[in-house]
């Protein structure tokens, strides 16, 4: 007879451990924009100063809150999140911004970065369909919606 091994949850282990790893991978990408985010908030200069200054740190704030989230989902999963820097630049496909001080660089790198965060969530959420992970599932879909909205919004201002 073949059997499963489930972890404490009830998802296969090995499923469990790549969806550990998909979610390692989008928890690198999530410090990275994270920190994108603080950097635009603390740099941004011109006349929508006050604007994207309030909006960055409005989207910053929610970033961290994701960020403990997918850690915490990581951990649900029995596997380790990632904790360092030197893991966060390895894993991560978002660049760094560095030094953008112009609201339309800013805009754009934002929606650049949320656009690698959807790719990447829509791998994982597939993975975690498959393995029957409706916890990995509903987390993904809500970050997705409200990505796809801060999407949007973005992409109008840059017109």
């Amino acid at each position: 007879m073949n059997t499963l091994a489930l972890n404490i949850i009830g998802i296969d282990v090995e499923k469990a451990s790549q969806l550990g790893q998909g979610l390692n991978t989008l928890l690198a990408n999530f410090q990275l924009y994270y920190q994108n985010l603080r950097g635009l908030h603390w740099n941004i200069q011109g006349k929508n100063f006050f604007e994207l200054h309030a909006k960055f740190e409005e989207l910053y704030t929610g970033a961290n809150d994701r960020v403990d989230e997918i850690a915490e989902r990581i951990l649900t999963l029995g596997v380790q999140p990632l904790h360092t820097f030197s893991d966060y630049l390895e894993a991560s496909e978002i660049e760094q911004g560095k030094n953008i001080t112009t609201d339309v660089a800013s805009v754009e790198l934002v929606v650049n970065n949320l656009s690698t965060l959807l790719k990447i969530e829509r791998e994982v959420i597939e993975q975690a369909s498959d393995a029957g992970d409706e916890g990995t599932v509903a987390l993904l879909s809500e970050l997705i919606s409200e990505q796809e909205k801060t999407i949007w919004m973005l992409a109008a201002w840059l017109k």
